[in-house]
């Protein structure tokens, strides 16, 4: 009888032992209670967003083991040794491309300099890379003369792979230097962004490190099913347009386990992106994570179903931000900001519908990029400027359904934050500091 008394006293204990652990490694930050109560009644997401997020999409994963192919770099002729390698790299992704079941491997302890250079596919069968040492830039400026905008480009290439424990450096500081947002007397001109992503379905990218690169990290567009796992993206926080990871004309991708600190903004989504989720997010030193910017030149954009959650932000010139130009058209909806914390941040909530990065003024214009839906549930922290929460919004095209649920960001110090909101209509508000 004692035996039996002490086997369910037991099995009570682990029960709720094992309850409270399994909610505290599925949400890290803590949520208060009244949050969920009030959320249970706002409208339900977009069915396929929620597929996306629930549904496990099985991608391949990648062994250097059985029937493997493994293709190495250095048996192409890549020395490591500061020489230009590109040659090498060129033969061995046609090699591994062409064949079945293949890993294309690069291996440790050498650092291996490329000129621009695009992988293209389709290949024969799914494909994986290894990245185990480094790939650096070519230093040379004249190596980007027939293409300033790329440096590693991936095309075409489905069900790909790309991991290790490597590291791609974009060796951008000469490109900062000759920036004109650095020196103002420089004509503005393009910088290769180091990593892009173009038109691949089912891709994975996980466990690299991708550091200072010429402008942009790393660019995902026109792609369909992307993962972007465990990656750390960092450049100094004065390098020009830096931005960690880039969301363009994209469906369906998730960005988790993340710490990004660059330049310019962490994660940046734009126009014809769909679906994308980005979680479990370190971010700092940059501009924070933001929604655009969008409708730049009178251009239609469409971005929807974007949702951050758990994120930590720190010592940004911007928290969770939308922004959009002037004369823009198209919309940017459904879109949630929930559980971040914010440090020292300036702008902290912002919806910038009069956003113009320009040294000239921007002409006042009618037309706007529409904004709606966009749910903050769940934000605290502490403000560096006045403006905790700023919503700057068109006259023409009002912000719209607007929610605030459990907002407390505080100032700094002794200085007080405060709420300014322009043509913003709100539909739920609660518990929220400061209040417009």
């Amino acid at each position: 009888m004692h035996q039996q008394n002490h086997l369910f006293i037991f099995f009570i204990a682990f029960s709720l032992f094992s309850l409270c652990f399994g909610n505290y490694l599925e949400d890290p930050l803590p949520v208060s209670q009244y949050h969920d109560q009030i959320f249970s009644h706002y409208p339900r997401w977009n069915t396929d967003f929620h597929s996306l997020m629930t549904t496990k999409t099985r991608y391949r994963g990648s062994s250097l083991s059985g029937s493997t192919k493994v293709v190495n770099v250095d048996d192409f002729g890549a020395k490591g040794n500061g020489g230009d390698d590109s040659k090498a790299f060129e033969l061995a992704w046609r090699e591994a491309c062409s064949s079945r079941k293949a890993t294309l491997l690069v291996p440790k302890g050498r650092t291996y300099y490329l000129k621009p250079i695009t992988f293209s596919g389709p290949c024969r069968s799914p494909l994986t890379l290894k990245i185990n040492g480094m790939i650096k830039a070519s230093p040379r400026m004249s190596d980007y003369d027939n293409d300033r905008r790329h440096w590693l480009k991936f095309e075409g290439v489905d069900n790909f792979v790309v991991e290790g424990n490597g590291i791609i450096d974009g060796n951008g500081r000469k490109w900062w230097q000759n920036s004109c947002k650095v020196n103002k007397e420089l004509p503005c001109r393009r910088a290769p962004t180091a990593v892009t992503f173009y038109q691949c379905i089912n891709l994975v990218v996980t466990n690299l490190m991708f550091k200072n690169a010429q402008q942009m990290h790393l660019t995902f567009q026109k792609c369909t099913n992307v993962k972007a796992l465990n990656l750390r993206v960092v450049a100094p926080g004065n390098s020009p347009n830096t931005d960690g990871i880039h969301i363009t004309e994209t469906q369906n991708a998730i960005i988790r386990n993340c710490v990004i600190g660059t330049g310019d903004d962490c994660i940046s989504i734009v126009s014809g992106s769909r679906n994308v989720q980005a979680m479990d997010i370190t971010c700092g030193p940059g501009h924070g994570i933001s929604i655009g910017s969008l409708g730049a030149g009178n251009s239609e954009a469409e971005v929807s179903n974007i949702r951050v959650n758990r994120a930590l932000i720190s010592g940004t010139s911007n928290g969770v931000r939308i922004k959009t130009w002037q004369g823009g058209s198209g919309y940017a909806k459904n879109i949630m900001f929930q559980n971040v914390v914010m440090k020292n941040v300036s702008n902290p909530i912002i919806i910038d519908q009069n956003y113009c990065d320009k040294k000239e003024s921007c002409p006042e214009q009618n037309s706007a990029v529409k904004v709606s839906n966009v749910v903050y549930k769940n934000i605290r922290g502490t403000s560096a400027s006045d403006d905790a929460i700023k919503f700057d919004c068109s006259k023409s095209f009002p912000c719209q359904e607007i929610s605030l649920l459990g907002v407390h960001i505080v100032g700094q110090g002794d200085e007080v934050a405060t709420a300014s909101c322009e043509n913003v209509r709100l539909k739920n508000r609660w518990k929220v500091y400061p209040q417009c």
